[in-house]
């Protein structure tokens, strides 16, 4: 089975002076129920951390921020559910985690509380040939899930860029999307059902009963992007596709960004969807694949006759493009996962990280320039770049990369860089997130991404998790935003 793998290991000796876990009678509660349970500070350091940058910096300089008062790990529904009671008794607040690839610290277990391990429910339960659905624990990791169904000639078709580190649940608690999702949908188009414990552990089964149902608002959507803040999920059906028989890919070069982003636009819109759409900038397509001007990126997958028709509409529209060497998309499918530098600039004190956000079409171009101006007027910044990953007919992603050398503590310019570029998306109509999430990075924009719907969402919460048990801090309930 697969594992995660953590970004940077902690020096020698970090770990040895662990404050206490929780207390014994919570954990002999833990015992009693028969859910694993581990307090051995290792356990405890590791499950303190996500991919947030941020854990990066302290764990190159030796430091646990978060320390979990115990790491429980449950086998299935039932120990989840018994994990979550115990917990509400003794109130402690329970972090739901699965690979913790998390970019934004919506996975980081706090001090004293439970760090709840999904990844041992790892069981596919259920293929369903014929409907093309499969049923699975929120544990079971994308490789491990792509391997079981590419043998019976399906995939799910879920391809993000934390893909070997992630789990299902992780995909369903994010709202995440993956790489080829023009094709195949985002996660929320996926899903077919969902198995929840909430807070008070009662277990609820929701959807699972076709492809759409119009029996009051969608209740599997509600859990879809709550991060562990709303119940947690522990199974859940998705839809299958068939394994793609054919592949064509394409390479361009446009003169400037906008250009490039009328010819997405208007591929969208003549209701062409390839698999992999991407634009980068000047900055990003010379870094990334040695050309000047705007590099364009296409990759179809499906069907034959679809795939051939919808590269005949790229074809058509990009008529006046210039043709690239094709070597360059083959390049983008080496190199698409590689995070590797992240932690030596980190160590090095040079600030990384990445932020995306959605738009209509309509303003996206005042969203890229607001958001890169405010990046840019940051003295410590040394370049801030932008692609587009992801189109839709009435807009698109926006995915934008800085790096800043501070000459300080470094969280003090990240902080500004993420207030600065924020605040511009959001004064220009656009989007919060796209597909990261909140974790507890973004926590503290979503009352104004949301407006009055923020209250709506805090209702819900207070609802369905009274005494704040479930991963406080998140989507900006229930505990401190970072």
């Amino acid at each position: 089975m697969t594992r995660p793998t953590p970004p940077e290991a902690y020096p020698p000796g970090t770990v040895d002076a662990a404050p206490q876990p929780v207390d014994d009678e919570a954990l002999r509660a833990f015992a009693e129920v028969g859910v694993p349970f581990s307090v051995d500070p290792h356990e405890r350091a590791e499950h303190g951390r996500d991919w947030w940058p941020l854990s990066l910096a302290t764990t190159h300089d030796g430091v646990v921020p978060h320390w979990p008062g115990v790491v429980v790990a449950p086998r299935s529904t039932a120990e989840v559910r018994d994990a979550i009671r115990v917990a509400a008794r003794h109130g402690l607040a329970v972090t739901a985690q699965g690979g913790r690839s998390g970019v934004l610290g919506g996975a980081v277990a706090p001090t004293g509380g439970v760090a709840l391990d999904l990844t041992g429910l790892d069981r596919i339960l259920d293929l369903d040939l014929v409907s093309g659905t499969v049923t699975l624990e929120a544990g079971v990791f994308g490789p491990d899930l792509e391997r079981a169904i590419n043998a019976e000639g399906f995939t799910v078709g879920h391809f993000p860029q934390s893909f070997e580190l992630a789990t299902v649940g992780g995909w369903l608690a994010s709202r995440g999307a993956g790489q080829f999702s023009n094709r195949y949908g985002k996660i929320e188009d996926i899903v077919r059902g969902l198995t929840v414990v909430l807070a008070s552990g009662d277990v609820v089964t929701l959807g699972g009963r076709g492809p759409r149902q119009a029996v009051g608002p969608d209740l599997v959507q509600l859990f879809v992007g709550s991060e562990g803040s709303l119940g947690v999920i522990t199974e859940a059906t998705l839809v299958m596709r068939p394994r793609p028989t054919c592949e064509r890919r394409l390479a361009l070069r446009v003169g400037d960004f906008d250009t490039g982003m009328a010819l997405c636009r208007t591929i969208l819109q003549r209701d062409a969807h390839p698999a992999v759409l991407r634009l980068y900038d000047e900055t990003e397509s010379r870094r990334n694949f040695d050309v000047d001007g705007c590099a364009l990126i296409v990759l179809d997958e499906g069907e034959p006759i679809m795939v051939e028709a919808t590269m005949a509409v790229v074809r058509e529209v990009t008529r006046d493009a210039t043709t690239l060497d094709v070597g360059v998309v083959a390049r983008w499918l080496e190199h698409r996962n590689d995070v590797s530098a992240l932690a030596p600039l980190w160590a090095s004190h040079v600030v990384v990280d990445t932020i995306e956000v959605a738009g209509p079409w309509s303003t996206l171009t005042a969203v890229r320039e607001a958001a890169l101006d405010a990046l840019r007027s940051l003295e410590p910044t040394i370049v801030a770049s932008v692609h587009q990953s992801h189109a839709y007919v009435d807009g698109a992603c926006l995915y934008f990369t800085f790096a800043g050398q501070p000459p300080g503590d470094p969280r003090d310019y990240y902080r500004a860089a993420w207030d600065a570029a924020t605040n511009a998306v959001l004064d220009h109509g656009g989007s919060l997130s796209h597909h990261h999430g909140v974790g507890r990075n973004r926590s503290r924009f979503v009352r104004r991404a949301l407006g009055d719907g923020f209250d709506v969402l805090r209702d819900v919460k207070d609802a369905l998790d009274p005494t704040g048990v479930l991963n406080p801090g998140v989507l900006g309930l229930g505990g401190e935003p970072w």
